[in-house]
């Protein structure tokens, strides 16, 4: 039976019309799931003891690295201190007073200099130094255990990253934050015990929630 240009017309419409809500009911199901997605990687970042890297995250979600990445930067924007170390992302919670270590030491040094911080129950947020012509040069760590340094004094023994403190003879900082301002003291009192402590500087405390 033939079907009339009128009806043919309204089904097109139709089947435009359906496709239509298909697309933007699709495009706020994968809305929700990005939101949902990024609520999850904050989860699991809170719950972890170790830093998660993008590829790890990808694999989990199902998506490519590039939308962690992105995933990443929206998270960012809505306020969540998020560092991206050597070994993946670590979402930071504000809490306990945090100081600035002041140090010198050799490349020889640098696994017994950061177990010091560790073993006090430090954690060495980032390094960073002041360089002439380049101003200031900082990179994040989250260092909080001695695995974690033998880690990190692996990968720059394979030559995968080269220390900071090697284009400032030896000189550099560290960000370190403790629940307590006794630990960073005990901290203090031992890396002056090392002979490796130059000067500190106190910075703001930090409580929980503010």
């Amino acid at each position: 039976m033939a079907v009339s240009p009128a009806l043919a017309v309204k089904s097109q419409q139709n089947d435009l019309k359906t496709k239509g809500q298909t697309g933007i009911l699709k495009e706020r199901r994968n809305f929700m799931d990005g939101k949902q997605r990024r609520e999850m990687i904050i989860n699991l970042m809170n719950a972890s003891q170790e830093p998660l890297s993008g590829t790890a995250l990808a694999k989990k979600f199902g998506v490519s690295r590039q939308v962690i990445v992105q995933d990443i930067a929206l998270l960012r924007a809505a306020n969540y201190q998020i560092l991206s170390t050597n070994r993946g992302y670590v979402c930071v919670v504000s809490s306990g007073v945090t100081r600035e270590f002041y140090v010198n030491h050799t490349r020889d040094q640098i696994q017994d200099e950061m177990n010091v911080i560790v073993d006090y129950g430090g954690t060495i947020v980032d390094v960073f130094v002041e360089h002439d012509p380049y101003g200031e040069l900082r990179a994040p760590l989250t260092v909080s255990n001695r695995s974690q340094v033998q880690e990190f004094v692996d990968e720059i023994n394979k030559g995968i990253y080269s220390p900071l403190m090697t284009i400032t003879s030896g000189y550099h900082y560290h960000t370190v934050r403790a629940q307590s301002e006794q630990i960073l003291d005990v901290i203090e009192g031992k890396l002056k015990e090392k002979k490796f402590l130059v000067t500190t500087k106190s910075l703001k405390s930090e409580d929980a929630g503010s």
